[in-house]
């Protein structure tokens, strides 16, 4: 059953008011300058990140957007090896898992229950906008979309780096919000793939998956922001949330299936992986790709300047790039001490625990992955569900000097990520600002039930 996170209204328009009174008021600068003497002792280069500077420009520069996109936190380069991929710690073998295994794909076999089962047929497609969305994904989600036939005249490539500039350029054209390279991990591969809906309905999963084999080198990733004003409005798991995750995963998809297009005919391999035909797990790509690390909700990633409010799709190529490098701004301090997500849970599968655990040859927090799905695929409140999303203090706030500031010292260890969410959590973040931000309608009537629409359980 789930938790009433929504605060009585008055109390949320009272925390409405005191932030904007603190910012308007100037109280936002005074606060940051006592920061920035903080900041003052520390060496130039930090002060500098302190106030939203580029850091390096990871891998190959971008016309479009040449600096680095990941707002005020201090990031550093980390490493991809046999031990480390950015800030994950590998800690054995890191085995291939089988699409058949993964939340939805359990919950679509009837192993989370009867309703859940029912649910994960509908659950997105219950709202008209998220129907909207994922019917329109479904175009794109056959295998001559995903991966067409290659040129047979393949252009020579003497400079991976310009290659990989031009690769950036064309994705950011497409209206990419941020675009990553990286290596492809091998782990990262679904072993199986599911190939057969009606197959794995009745946990056939023998007949229902087909084996992974074509395996590409490189991985590019295309990410793009929910929308922020959205969040702002939502409480994470009403109406909006489903479809504002199909906002991001029908634009990913359109961007990457165009991509992968574009590269075969440039005469090299390439297969785009969205939200309704993944060959691949995300997350590690998103990890090699330099534009995320691994969070306390378990294999969620968090980028430092849009925080969970993200969704990604991929493009696997043999193309020569020159690949990013996984990056390092703080976050697995912060998730020691942060805990907001695992608060804020309505269905309470986020850990409390302290520290990472092995989990299938890397350390990682243990969300209950069952749980989670069991309440994203039955939740009668709205459609999914977004909380952590919704709550997270690595979500971008209004711009100002103040959070440019908070964000960077939350990005310095365990004791600053303690300020940072201590000021999160005393301005009133992660509540909902309904009357400033709200924007949809809801009916209701309309919210799609089996009982009501028999024929909507697909998927």
């Amino acid at each position: 059953m789930s938790k009433n996170f929504s605060d009585d209204r008055n109390q949320q328009q009272g925390l409405q008011m005191n932030r904007r009174k603190f910012l308007k008021a100037g109280a936002a600068a005074a606060v940051t300058m006592g920061l920035m003497g903080t900041v003052g002792a520390m060496p130039a280069v930090a002060a500098e990140a302190a106030v939203g500077s580029s850091v390096t420009v990871n891998g190959a520069r971008s016309k479009l957007k040449p600096t680095g996109q990941y707002g005020p936190a201090s990031v550093k380069f980390a490493t991809f090896n046999n031990e480390w991929l950015g800030t994950t710690k590998l800690v054995g073998e890191v085995k291939n898992i089988n699409e058949a295994e993964t939340g939805f794909s359990r919950a679509g076999r009837g192993l989370y229950g009867k309703e859940s089962q029912i649910g994960r047929g509908y659950f997105i497609r219950k709202d008209p906008a998220g129907a909207a969305e994922h019917d329109t994904l479904m175009i794109l989600a056959t295998e001559p979309a995903v991966q067409g036939k290659v040129s047979p005249v393949k252009l020579n490539v003497p400079d991976p780096e310009q290659m990989s500039q031009n690769i950036k350029d064309f994705a950011y054209y497409l209206r990419a919000d941020e675009v990553g390279i990286g290596k492809m991990p091998d782990f990262a591969w679904y072993s199986h793939k599911v190939t057969d809906q009606h197959a794995l309905a009745v946990n056939d999963v023998e007949k229902a998956v087909t084996p992974v084999t074509d395996r590409l080198p490189y991985v590019i990733i295309v990410m793009v922001d929910q929308n922020l004003e959205t969040m702002l409005a939502s409480t994470g798991y009403d109406q909006i949330s489903g479809a504002q995750s199909f906002l991001g995963y029908h634009a990913t998809g359109v961007i990457a299936v165009v991509l992968a297009n574009y590269i075969r005919n440039l005469g090299y391999n390439a297969r785009a992986h969205h939200a309704r035909n993944y060959k691949a797990v995300m997350t590690p790509c998103i990890i090699s790709a330099g534009l995320g690390e691994l969070s306390r909700t378990g294999d969620c990633s968090v980028h430092p300047r849009l925080g969970f409010r993200h969704k990604v799709a991929a493009v696997t190529t043999d193309l020569p790039l020159l690949p990013d490098q996984p990056i390092d701004f703080g976050l697995q301090d912060f998730c020691r001490v942060c805990k907001k997500c695992a608060d804020n849970c309505p269905s309470g599968a986020i850990t409390q625990d302290t520290e990472p655990v092995e989990y299938n040859g890397y350390l990682r927090w243990n969300s209950n992955m069952e749980t989670c799905t069991k309440f994203r695929t039955t939740n009668k409140e709205g459609s999914s569900c977004g909380r952590c999303m919704k709550v997270c203090p690595w979500n971008t706030k209004e711009e100002s000097w103040f959070h440019s500031a908070g964000t960077w010292i939350g990005s310095h260890g365990q004791i600053s990520s303690k300020l940072l969410k201590g000021m999160d959590d005393m301005f009133g973040y992660g509540t909902e600002q309904i009357d400033k931000y709200k924007w949809w309608l809801e009916w209701p009537e309309l919210l799609a039930t089996p009982e009501k629409m028999p024929g909507l359980v697909k998927y």
